[in-house]
Order: structure tokens, then sequence, then C-alpha cells
């Protein structure tokens, strides 16, 4: 890795993009809007994507992954976004693209050997198990409970918004294990886990929302699960503290995915607008129209630039929250605003799922939401960098 900061891709970068690119070419607009309609997990693509190995892309080498950096996890998730595969496509593969590092930094060794190698195969679907309808962005009010029993825990309570629970055989877990009245510091005494999702013991059922439905979002019940004590990541009560490692990457790969949709949104307005002729001319001689795309370039451009110095400053071992959250303040923004205005040059054949612009349009508007809504960032902005009283 370069000491100092360059614009050159490095020679794996570009192998990335290009077979990656190359890889989704044969899932198309049409595979997509099916699986979409059809609410149907987008299975053949996973399988090509685990094929071709880049599930395990930073996972380390010794558990079967790549071992490569952020940078390069990022150029794929946009690459996957850009395909016109969108959010249902980069939700299908994501967090076994990053979601593991709690497990590969803090994990022991033998919980390490026996998941993260199937991860990387592509063999064994995780879900993530923080979100509580109770406590929404204030991680620290949830009130699922692990109780210590011998040499298992006893797991009782509720999560939200779990994408993949359906799919998904294990789940990486947070839970408290000291109640939040109990506690000095309010992160402490919350511990993780990886485990095997118990259906006798778990109740899942999926949440009808706008859109990403090839992949489900959905409620988690769980009721007096036993989770072996083999399957806690670290030591109890350090679980918030091991997620917080992985917020930045989680923003940048969000910011590379709406970044992605951007870009694809852009790329068939501007042909629509080459072709569509109304008035004798075709549309895109306007200035109306001609404008906004032109504007949309700049700020996806721009975006991407802030996105690539928040990978390199992590990849390089570099405080980089300022600009993690910037990246996916902008790249969430940026990309929307190109869905929304791709939509808007299409008129009323935006509208028609034909053209697929509306299937970007709903999956780029949950950019702004998740996994951290635009305020909590500013939020963020104003009070750890700006320095301004924190205001919630």
């Amino acid at each position: 890795m370069s000491a100092g900061m360059t614009f050159e891709p490095t020679e794996d970068q570009q192998v990335i993009r290009s077979a990656v690119a190359e890889l989704c070419r044969k899932f198309d607009d049409r595979y997509w809007m099916r699986k979409d309609q059809d609410h149907e997990f987008p299975t053949e693509f996973y399988q090509a994507i685990a094929a071709g190995g880049w599930l395990g892309i930073t996972i380390p080498e010794e558990y079967g992954g790549h071992g490569l950096g952020l940078t390069e996890a990022t150029i794929l998730a946009e690459e996957v976004a850009r395909s016109g595969g969108g959010m249902n496509a980069a939700t299908a593969i994501h967090l076994s693209i990053f979601g593991m590092q709690p497990v590969v930094r803090y994990g022991s060794e033998e919980l390490k050997r026996r998941t993260l190698p199937r991860v990387a195969a592509g063999d064994l679907h995780v879900c993530f198990g923080v979100t509580e309808p109770g406590a929404g962005l204030d991680t620290s009010r949830i009130t699922t409970f692990a109780r210590r029993d011998g040499d298992h825990y006893i797991v009782n309570g509720r999560k939200v918004w779990i994408s993949k629970a359906l799919e998904s055989e294990k789940i990486l877990l947070l839970t408290r294990t000291t109640g939040y009245d109990e506690v000095t510091r309010k992160t402490d005494g919350m511990t993780l886990f990886l485990t095997d999702i118990d259906r006798a013991h778990i109740d899942i059922r999926p949440i009808t929302k706008m859109g990403r439905n090839a992949v489900s979002s959905n409620e988690v019940f769980i009721d007096d699960l036993r989770i072996p004590v083999e399957d806690r990541v670290g030591e109890e009560g350090e679980g918030f503290r091991y997620l917080l490692d992985g917020l930045n990457p989680e923003r940048m790969l969000i910011a590379a995915e709406a970044l992605g949709i951007g870009r694809v949104a852009l790329d068939r307005a501007v042909k629509y607008a080459g072709e569509r002729v109304v008035f004798d001319r075709p549309i895109g001689m306007n200035q109306g129209i001609q404008f906004p795309l032109a504007d949309s370039l700049a700020h996806l451009d721009a975006a991407e630039l802030v996105l690539r110095k928040a990978t390199w400053l992590y990849d390089n071992g570099k405080p980089c929250g300022r600009e993690a959250n910037t990246a996916k303040y902008l790249c969430a923004d940026a990309g929307f605003t190109a869905a929304d205005r791709a939509m808007q040059t299409h008129g009323g054949m935006g509208y028609a799922e034909e053209y697929h612009v509306a299937r970007y349009f709903r999956e780029a508007r949950v950019m702004r939401i998740a996994p951290v809504s635009q305020e909590m960032i500013l939020n963020y902005l104003g009070s750890h960098t700006l320095g301004l009283p924190r205001s919630y």
C-alpha cells in the first residue's frame, strides 16, 4: 500500500472493477426486476459472486479469503450496484464482504476456523441482528437479553429490519448481558454472538416494504434461544466496542453502493435523453434536461472523491470517522438525486417498471435512512468534528 495518496488505481483494483462488472453483466435489469417483483432471493447471482471468490475479499487468507482492504471492497460493492442490481444485489452480499470483521478481529481461533472459510466460500449466509423496535438508532437501549446458564446463554428479545434473516443459517447477534440501569457507561454490558438461527426458538416475519424486495427485511422474535459459550465473539460485555470497529467501513460500503446506483441511473437517463425525440429534437438538447444530469455528474464525482479518501485512510490505519460519515452523507444524497432526475428525464415512462429507473429510485431512497440517517450523520459531524454541543 502506498504511503502517499494517489488517484491511480492499483492493478489489483482495476482487475477487480473490470472482472466484477463483467460477471454482473450476466444479470441484467430484467433479472433484477423479476427478483424484486417476485420477492425472490437472487441465488444465481449470489452463487456466481461466491464462485468468483469475491465474498471473501476482506477475510484473511488463512481463512480462505483474499485479505484485501476496504478500498477493494468498496470497488466491488460499487460495481455490483452499478450493474443495475442496485441494493437487491448489494445487500445479498453486503454482510459477507465486511460484516464479519468483528469475528475476524475479536473472535476465538476456533470460532474463526468454524465460520470464516464457509463465509468466504459462500455456503454460510449470516444476518446482522442489532436493531430493535424500541431502541431505533440508540443501540445502548436494546433489551434483547442473554442470561448465562452454565456453558450456555439463554436469550430472549426482538430485533427488527434484519436483512436476509430468512436465507441465513447464522446471526451475528447483539444482546445485553448487563441491564442498561446497571452499567456505568451506557454502551457497556453488551455482548456479541455468532450463532445458529434455531427456528424452534426464533420466529422470522418479513416486513412489507417499498423496495429492495429480492432481499427480505424481517422482524425476529427470540424465545429462550440457547447459545453455547463458544459462539460468543470475544469477551462478555464488550460487544458494542467490537461493533464500533465496523461502523465506519459499513458507512463507506453503503456510500459505494449509493454511488453505484447514482451512476447507473445517470447512464440510463443520458441514454434516454439522447434517443427520445420530442418537438423534433432529442430531449437531451434541452437545458432543462441536460443541466440537472450534468449537475448530478458533478455531485457524484465529488462524493466519490471523499469516499476514496475515507477508504484510503482506513486501509492505512488512520482516523476516518469524519470522512466515512461525509462519504455516506454525500453519496446517499448524490445517488438519490441522480435516480430522481433519471426518473424525471424519462417522464411518464420513468414510472413504468420496464425502464428500471423506478426501481433505482426506490432503492436509492433507503440509503438516506439506512444504516444511519442523514440527520444522525450531521449530529456526528456537528458534535465530533465541529465541537458543537451534542444535540441528542
